[in-house]
């Protein structure tokens, strides 16, 4: 059934002759995607054939079987569009539907229905929703939205030295500044002549339009008249019990200088991957919300340019430096590492080995020199947003009152009322006892699914113990068995990369699980307000991300061969009664291997995340621009967990020490990302539903927890997984010439192998038995020492600089992080001098606008006043003028 309601025909009539002005106004800025056909004759509800309105004859030329953002008059704008099915057994849902309908048409929206046969599925009917001036303006006072009120007189920005270097990297300035800054204040209905309004019709853009209707939308009740249910209200309860399938806005339609069209061409194209983004656009367009996360996301991706540089050029230095570093030398050397034998590195079926044997697992210890400036990058980060929170008239900004509405699956599943103290209306509540069970049980379940990834790793350190095993017995002895590969497929590297390798299929595995399970045991807590759900969501979902994909880097940089013992007294990991025993590291430390498993997980994560968007756009490659109505729709869900790339950032903070790389890796990644995002923003989801948002929430927090946590773990790295400490107290304390040649033997203790148990032994024993002894990494007595096998008191002096080291930076760089963030300001000082300025404009020209109108008050009094009157008192106008 078709419907037009809220304008009589004449009035159609008389809007469509100036049709074509509003077009134009309208057209190159908000078209939208809405597919209609205006000659229609298709049957009504009523089995009549609808006549074409008078006066569309034109209009039909123009607009005929196109897409446009107009309702059938060609005049009214659709501001929102509510899809739904009506089923056979769906007279309840008729009902709430014919209710709801009428209450907003009393509200002051206007209505149109497109029928099923219009649909691709020849199912689904499309309301549309139009929302009239007075509607606009009423509600935009009392959601207090900001609008110009002068256009500003402060230059927006500086020259700057060599700015013509960033030419190449800029977009079009009608593509970047849409329009000149502006003054602006809280919209006042009874002040409209107070700000600039040139058009009433374009005067508040689509996301603002959009953001009124559904605040409308929100708070309209569906029950019948005289009857006052407070639970049956708002197009969420309808949309949760199927009444309504969709609620959401349009797109703009492909035309070229719409806005979608100039998204798509400078924003969402891959070749425009050097160019900045287009941020006024985007937050016009998409709202504040997605618009922060791009900014962010962008902001983010050029600091990682500077990292990137630092980080390539250490390794670039360590590569070039390889050959000069004398213990390397040593360990590679013939004639030193190639006669040093080791002990065997696991019991039966490692057999003894030759030092030179791992002489490339040294290359990665000379990489621990960088650490990622957080601290910069979050202190430029603030005031970036402070200044995007001005620009976007978002200082004075609280969250918004959809926001802090209460859920309607609050509503339904809290049966309990309670009388609200400010409101003085009864409101449902969730019982202590209720909350309290909720909240264990939601613990519990957390516990159990992070247990579960501890329970993982565990299973992949058990996996390396028996793999170890049995590559070693496979590569048993390099330089005679495998000569040609086996120098650089050692035991430890084959079993690091297939361990990592499988570790990186459980993280994604799980991954897919823990989504699911952070938002089902987010909706077990029933969170009140949308706020308090995103909240909860985000904390849950970061929490199994963290744990999810740190917990085997941790193992790697911590735990490996921390807890080894020593020949003899090897330690096991399920007891001596087990056959698993505790992994070592090589002669140059773990750093090898956290590396290998941080460049299989981050680059594994980040090549099935391209490898799925690359089979989508395969899939749409013949429908770049999707038709509204069936594109795929924004997933909420990921709405709030989209800052989950920041598990990026934790990987190129808490261990850029052992891959400085990781920078480098991360800025292709994130390239790819902004430009894959923006397109399938622009041609595959439905338009999101456009929300304020001063800053990214939450993760805020997250990320300065993560800047601190970084310094910890940069500092243990540094101490415990290289051998940046060992090096340096051979090197003051213990060279006789103050140079590292004799560290490598200096760093490897001595042990009897006749010593050595039956059980620790190696079966096929290919050694000729040159040697009565072997060696390994630890500082301990030799054998024959009244102290045998214990520590040295080179251990000790060791161990001490490295907690003096960890010490000494993490208060270092903890005291110049403070210092940082005291002398850089969070909000940029012509920011301030513009808001200090606009406040007093607005103070100014509110005194006048106020003055002037008592004016015109007085003027109208004084010429309706009687005669006598106006005679006995001929100077009371000026008077009172002059007064004020």
């Amino acid at each position: 059934m078709r419907r037009i309601t809220g304008k009589a025909k004449d009035e159609t009539l008389i809007e469509l002759q100036n049709a074509s002005d509003s077009q134009v106004t309208d057209g190159p800025a908000v078209l939208t995607a809405f597919k209609i056909n205006l000659h229609s004759d298709e049957s009504s509800g009523n089995g009549l054939k609808e006549a074409p309105l008078p006066g569309h004859t034109e209009t039909d030329k123009l607009h005929s079987n196109k897409d446009t953002v107009f309702f059938r008059d060609g005049v009214r704008r659709i501001d929102f569009v509510l899809s739904y099915v009506d089923d056979k057994d769906g007279e309840k849902k008729q009902e709430r539907r014919r209710e709801f309908e009428a209450n907003l048409e009393k509200a002051g929206l206007e209505l149109e229905t497109e029928d099923k046969s219009d649909s691709k599925d020849q199912k689904t009917y499309f309301l549309k929703i139009h929302a009239p001036w007075d509607v606009l303006a009423t509600y935009a006072d009392v959601l207090k939205i900001k609008v110009p009120f002068k256009e500003s007189d402060i230059p927006h920005g500086q020259d700057v030295p060599l700015e013509w270097l960033s030419h190449p990297f800029r977009l079009p300035d009608h593509v970047m500044h849409p329009q000149p800054d502006y003054f602006t204040y809280p919209f006042d209905k009874t002040k409209t002549d107070f700000f600039l309004i040139s058009d009433k019709d374009t005067f508040f853009p689509p996301s603002t339009r959009n953001r009124i209707v559904f605040y409308i939308l929100a708070r309209c009740p569906y029950y019948k008249e005289g009857r006052k249910d407070r639970g049956k209200t708002g197009i969420k309860r309808l949309l949760s019990n199927g009444t309504y399938t969709a609620a959401f806005p349009l797109h703009d339609v492909r035309h070229i200088q719409s806005e979608r069209y100039n998204l798509y061409e400078h924003w969402a194209r891959f070749l425009c991957f050097y160019k900045e983004q287009p941020l006024n656009l985007i937050r016009k367009y998409y709202g504040e919300k997605i618009g922060i996360y791009f900014a962010w996301l962008g902001f983010y991706t050029e600091m990682l340019f500077f990292a990137a540089v630092m980080g390539l050029i250490c390794f670039t230095y360590g590569v070039l430096s390889y050959d000069d570093n004398i213990s390397s030398q040593e360990i590679c050397h013939p004639k030193i590492g190639g006669r040093i034998v080791m002990c065997p590195l696991c019991d039966k079926k490692c057999p003894f080995w030759k030092l030179n044997s791992t002489c490339i697992g040294v290359i990665n210890s000379l990489f621990s020199l960088t650490i990622f400036p957080v601290t910069l990058f979050l202190e430029f980060w603030k005031r970036r947003q402070a200044r995007l929170e001005y620009e976007w008239d978002l200082v004075d900004f609280e969250e918004e009152q959809q926001q802090l509405q209460i859920r309607p699956e609050f509503e339904i599943r809290c049966t309990n009322r309670r009388l609200n103290k400010i409101t003085k209306e009864m409101e449902p509540y969730l019982p202590v006892t209720s909350k309290c069970a909720r909240f264990c049980l939601s613990a519990a379940t957390v516990i159990f699914w992070i247990s579960l990834i501890v329970a993982c790793i565990i299973g992949v350190i058990a996996y390396r113990l028996a793999v170890y095993a049995a590559f070693a017995s496979i590569i048993k002895d390099p330089m005679r068995k495998i000569q040609l590969v086996g120098r650089f497929i050692t035991p430890q590297l084959a079993t690091s990369v297939t361990a990592s390798c499988i570790n990186f299929v459980i993280i994604m595995i799980l991954n897919f699980f823990y989504e699911r399970v952070a938002i089902w045991i987010t909706d077990l807590e029933i969170p009140k307000t949308h706020l308090e759900y995103e909240n909860r969501l985000t904390m849950k979902m970061f929490l199994f991300q963290f744990v999810n994909y740190y917990s085997s880097c941790f193992y790697v940089a911590f735990f490996k061969g921390k807890f080894v013992g020593y020949p003899g007294d090897y330690s096991y990991m399920f007891g001596n009664w087990s056959n698993l025993r505790n992994e070592e590291c090589d002669p140059g430390g773990c750093l090898i291997e956290l590396t290998t498993q941080l460049v299989i997980v981050m680059t594994g994560k980040q090549l099935c995340g391209n490898i799925q968007e690359a089979l989508l756009s395969k899939l749409q490659r013949d429908n770049t621009f999707v038709h509204l109505f069936h594109v795929i729709k924004y997933p909420e869900a990921s709405k709030n967990c989209r800052f989950l790339c920041m598990v990026q950032f934790g990987f190129i903070t808490l261990f850029v020490a052992s891959f400085p790389l990781a920078p480098l890796l991360a800025l292709f990644n994130n390239i790819l990302e902004i430009r894959v995002d923006a397109w399938k923003f622009t041609t595959q989801f439905k338009r999101p539903m456009a929300s304020k948002a001063r800053n990214i929430g939450a993760w805020q927090e997250i990320l300065n927890a993560v800047a601190i946590l970084s310094v910890v773990t940069n500092a243990f790295i540094m101490a415990f997984t290289s051998d940046m400490i060992p090096r340096m107290v051979y090197l003051y304390a213990y060279s006789k010439e103050s140079s590292m040649r004799g560290y490598v033997n200096n760093s490897l203790s001595i042990y009897d192998i006749s010593q050595i148990p039956e059980r620790n032994m190696p079966e096929d024993n290919w050694f000729d038995n040159a040697t009565s002894t072997c060696r390994y990494r630890d500082y301990r007595y030799p054998p024959g020492h009244q102290r045998e096998y214990t520590h040295t008191m080179q251990f000790w002096h060791i161990l001490a600089a490295k907690m003096a080291f960890i010490i000494i930076m993490e208060h270092v760089v903890f005291v110049v992080k403070f210092f940082v963030a005291w002398m850089i300001p969070d909000v940029p000082s012509d920011v301030k001098a513009r808001i200090k300025r606009e406040r007093y404009l607005i103070q100014e020209y509110l005194h006048n606008y106020e003055v002037e109108q008592l004016k015109l008050q007085l003027s109208a009094s004084f010429i309706t006043e009687p005669q006598s009157e106006m005679t006995l008192t001929p100077d009371k106008h000026e008077v009172l003028s002059e007064c004020l």
